[in-house]
């Protein structure tokens, strides 16, 4: 909480006559690219760079710099007060304990009471270098959720420094270089961070000319290349090599590296044979040549990322960090952290008696609470915990759920909403979660093999490929067709994927517990700035409860306030019961439209390279024309777009997109046959950006349609028939293989009837239904003491008819309760229930609509021109239906002798529906009479007619269809 003091402080200094950034800060919020948490911290920063001289933290306490308090006003002894008046830090540690929470509560009272009345026996100094670790340097931590921008705003700090450092290049408080260690959980997490960075644009933050030129200044480099050996010299460690180019250092500025830990961190360093310092022994050199010249850049910030972790390589990495803040270059660390907060509180002895416990990192500057996040730059999530203990009944419900919500979610940069599964083992994923999660993807339409990625650091039975790799790191583009994402200890941190949109963590050790909270939110990042996204997060009650614990301690939230803005949904588990055997349902006889499609080779053999060599041509070339217009329209210039695009291009990457959207026709090894081709084509459409020295696509060019010509050179001429068959197919409207006895909900209102009334008709079923009248109950009892079962059965049979619930349920609820979407549903099914035709002429009425557990479902088509194109399935609402009549054969087997399905749809859906409306009708009617039936037809009915309306519609089919 020591970031409050420094806050109240820094606004002080923001309205002072002494702040001389006041312009600065008015054009980096007039031009509002930076989010209002990236501005509130800048302001922190250049308050500590300016006003405070960049000190360590210690030091700025132990000398007030942020004292506010007022000692005149306090109740204090008077040796307290003595001390106070000529001690800084005192004050400083007082107005410590004097900090309260969010509710105004104060946080150390006890220690108020301490320092009041053992003022001179402590040793103020040192408290302060003990609270913040014994460190000397500058070291200052900035907290802000995942999804605020914390690479940007290393970016926006990186150029403000060099911004000041032109102006004062002797001021020691600003940097001229940076080293940034990106999160070391992924491999892949270095390229990323600078590319994050170089788009970054100075202007943004620091107004032209003067953000242009620092852009020319910066230089970039990635140290992410793998030591050829374990002791090598400068000639064989690229990385050295690469910073090697810049000596003599002692001028240099701009130089921006991004590495992670593993690079600069030897365990050989750790030896007791190895001296840990820089002096110019040869034995250091060779084990450490890469940290013996980062040392030496001078004036030389270092940025860390995800910086709170304490597992051994970070643990390393702190050493080294420190000794090189004992070289004369030396700067600053600047420290970000999305959860600073250490597993356990660190204690801090006062005068050998008192302990000030912390749970919080102390060196935390600047802090931006997650809640304030949401809705503003994060998604809004909804949480639901399931109490089922089953870790697969909770990925299906997940699954299903989010699939219902997101499954054709597209964001405007072309990416696709995915989901995270997190697993706890190998084995797990392989052969429990892969195999159902298939299955649900099958049935909603979608191919497992194109939309389900594993990844995993593999074992000896079951390996990851390559290829797994390469749609991990392009899960964030738009070519990426991957939705579910299956995990083993990957993706808890340090993975950036916007379009992330679900977590499921369905039991204990789905990931380590201290990182519940970090790996439930990661789904949170926005995609699309300024717009309101939703996620889902679906949890066990043991992560559910980790993940409360975890809000309250690092977020001084419970999971409870967390839902005032999301929305945190326990589950209800309601019982479900068949009653197809007790209604004998028989079975649906349909016919459907097939259509399927013959292709015919017009030629033998391909000539892939001929057809390659005219892949770039004229008609792939596009004269983009840029119009500039004032104010009243009126075009006042005309100019062609720049050949010269920004979109950088990777020759690579290039291949996989083009076998991408192939669907797996030309493979890599069909393109990889004509390469030196490819190569040829590729450079043609593409040109060397010099700033970054990185190929980027011409404007000029149709890339897509290029693109298009290469996949069409591996391709045979073909020529497509379309072949149109009618046939006969029979389904259940309830399959049983996708139907549980239980299931969890966070909406039993959608769930009809209620569950005391699904109780009262399975008993009746059953011939248990309970008798509530004493005084029949009691004549009962004595028939049944005489033996007269069937007057009981009887009394039982009258008390059954007595009930309306059990009286409808003998012509409706093949299964129980049904899930309606819509309260439009559960109301039509009452009207039809109560309607006295109805019950006349001995009908019956089935609910279809729950499309998981009927295989009733229609194939829906439209013609376009001579062909069909298929516009997707069709689950009918409601069946009601009549048996054959008794003279009938077919009487005897209960089967269906007229049917009738009625489609039951909300205004706002109508038009939604129309195609497959419009089929329904048409196809059904004209192949009527080749049903089994005497009358089959369709009835649509909309919401937005009255009751009346629709009963009168209703009756009138039911008059019309179904006659004696």
């Amino acid at each position: 909480m020591l970031y409050n003091i420094i806050k109240q402080k820094r606004n002080q200094w923001l309205q002072s006559e002494d702040c001389t950034i006041k312009k600065l800060v008015s054009y980096i919020e007039q031009q509002g690219f930076m989010r209002d948490a990236q501005i509130e911290a800048i302001k922190t920063y250049l308050f500590l760079k300016i006003a405070c001289g960049n000190q360590a933290l210690w030091r700025l306490f132990a000398d007030g710099k942020f004292n506010t308090l007022n000692i005149d006003e306090l109740s204090l002894t008077v040796s307290a007060r003595q001390i106070m008046t000529n001690t800084p830090a005192a004050v400083a540690l007082l107005e410590y304990a004097r900090l309260k929470d969010k509710k105004g509560k104060q946080l150390a009272p006890e220690l108020e009471k301490f320092i009041n009345a053992n003022p001179a026996n402590i040793d103020y100094e040192k408290a302060f270098k003990d609270l913040f670790y014994g460190v000397d340097y500058t070291d200052y931590l900035f907290s802000l959720p995942m999804g605020a921008g914390k690479t940007y705003l290393m970016a926006a700090f990186i150029y403000l420094d060099l911004y000041f450092a032109q102006n004062e290049p002797n001021n020691k408080s600003f940097a001229h270089n940076f080293i940034i260690f990106a999160p070391s959980g992924l491999k892949s997490s270095v390229i990323p961070s600078l590319k994050t960075i170089q788009k970054f644009n100075p202007a943004w933050i620091i107004p032209e000319p003067r953000a242009s030129q620092l852009k020319k200044l910066v230089k970039f480099e990635v140290l992410d290349a793998q030591k050829s050996q374990n002791k090598s010299n400068k000639t064989k460690n690229p990385n050295t090599q690469k910073l090697n180019m810049y000596q003599p250092l002692d001028d240099l500025m701009g130089l921006v590296a991004v590495t992670n830990a593993e690079k600069v961190i030897l365990d050989k360093v750790f030896d007791d044979d190895i001296k840990f310092d820089f002096s110019e022994d040869e034995k250091y050199k060779q084990a450490n040549e890469l940290r013996n010249i980062i040392g030496k850049i001078p004036n030389l910030a270092i940025y860390i990322d995800e910086v709170q972790r304490a597992a051994d390589k970070d643990i390393k990495l702190r050493k080294v960090v420190t000794k090189w803040t004992e070289q004369n270059t030396f700067n600053s660390v600047i420290g970000f952290s999305g959860t600073p907060y250490l597993e356990k509180a660190e204690a801090v002895l006062l005068a050998n008696q008192f302990n000030i416990k912390n749970i919080e990192l102390t060196n935390v500057v600047y802090y931006y609470p997650l809640i304030d996040g949401i809705d503003n730059f994060l998604k809004n999530p909804t949480v639901k915990i399931s109490s089922d203990n089953n870790s697969l009944s909770i990925v299906e419900q997940g699954v299903k759920d989010f699939f219902d919500i997101y499954k054709d979610k597209k964001y405007a940069n072309g990416t696709c909403a995915k989901l995270a599964i997190y697993c706890g083992n190998i084995e797990t994923l392989e052969e429990s979660i892969y195999p159902k999660v298939a299955e649900i993807a099958t049935e909603y339409g979608l191919n497992p093999v194109d939309i389900i990625l594993k990844f995993h650091g593999g074992n000896k039975t079951y390996k990851i490929t390559q290829e797994a790799e390469t749609e991990f790191v392009s899960l964030d583009l738009p070519i990426s067709k991957k939705r579910i994402i299956l995990l083993v200890q990957i993706g808890k941190e340090g993975w950036d994927c916007r379009s992330l949109t679900g977590v499921i963590l369905s039991q204990k050790g789905d990931c380590p517990t201290n990182m519940t909270l970090q790996t439930s939110c990661r789904c949170l990042r926005q995609v699309d700035k300024g717009q309101r996204e939703t996620a889902l997060i679906w949890l066990n009650r043991f992560n559910a409860d980790t993940l409360n614990k975890q809000l309250q301690q690092q977020q001084d939230i419970t999971l409870e306030e967390f839902s005032t803005k999301s929305n945190v949904k326990t589950l209800t588990e309601l019982k479900r019961y068949s009653r197809m055997d007790t209604l004998k349902v028989p079975p649906i006889d349909f016919y459907q439209l097939k259509v399927r499609y013959d292709t015919l080779i017009m030629e033998e053999k391909t000539d892939t390279a001929a057809k390659l060599q005219k892949a770039v041509s004229d008609e792939t070339k596009e004269n983009i024309l840029i119009e500039v217009k004032n104010l009243q329209g009126t075009i006042i210039d005309r100019y062609p777009l720049s050949e010269s695009g920004e979109e950088q291009a990777d020759f690579n990457q290039w291949l996989y997109l083009i076998t991408k959207e192939s669907f797996g026709f030309v493979t890599m090894p069909d393109l990889n046959k004509y390469a030196d081709i490819l190569r040829q084509i590729f450079g043609e459409i593409t040109y060397l950006q010099q700033e970054v020295d990185t190929p980027c696509y011409k404007n000029e060019y149709n890339q897509s349609l290029i693109r298009s010509n290469i996949r069409k050179a591996f391709y045979e001429k073909r020529e497509m028939n379309t072949i149109e068959e009618i046939i006969p197919e029979q389904a259940t409207l309830l399959n049983i293989e996708h139907f549980s006895s239980k299931i969890a909900t966070d909406t039993p209102g959608k769930f009809q009837p209620v569950q005391a009334t699904v109780e009262k008709i399975v008993k009746a079923d059953k011939g248990e239904l309970e008798i509530n009248d004493e005084k029949v109950l009691a004549a009962v009892e004595a028939l049944k003491a005489a033996g007269l079962n069937d007057q009981v059965a009887a009394i039982r049979q009258s008390a059954t008819q007595s009930n309306i619930d059990i009286t409808q349920s003998k012509t409706t609820y093949h299964y129980l309760p049904y899930r309606f979407d819509s309260s439009f549903e559960w109301r039509f099914l009452k009207e039809v229930l109560s309607l006295q035709d109805f019950k006349n002429k001995g009908l019956e009425i089935y609910f279809n609509g729950d499309d998981n557990l009927t295989d009733f479902q229609i194939a829906c088509y439209k013609k376009q021109n001579q062909s069909w194109r298929y516009i997707g399935k069709y689950i009918p609402d409601f069946l009601i239906i009549k048996r054959a009549p008794s003279h009938e054969k077919r009487a005897g087997d209960g089967l269906i002798h007229q049917a009738i399905i009625i489609e039951t749809k909300g205004g706002v859906y109508a038009d939604k529906f129309k195609d497959k409306r419009d089929f329904m009708a048409e196809f059904i009617r004209q192949n009527n009479a080749q049903f089994n039936y005497n009358r089959f037809d369709f009835l649509y009915l909309e919401d937005s007619q009255t009751e009346p309306q629709r009963l009168t519609t209703t009756l009138n089919a039911i008059n019309q269809f179904f006659k004696d």
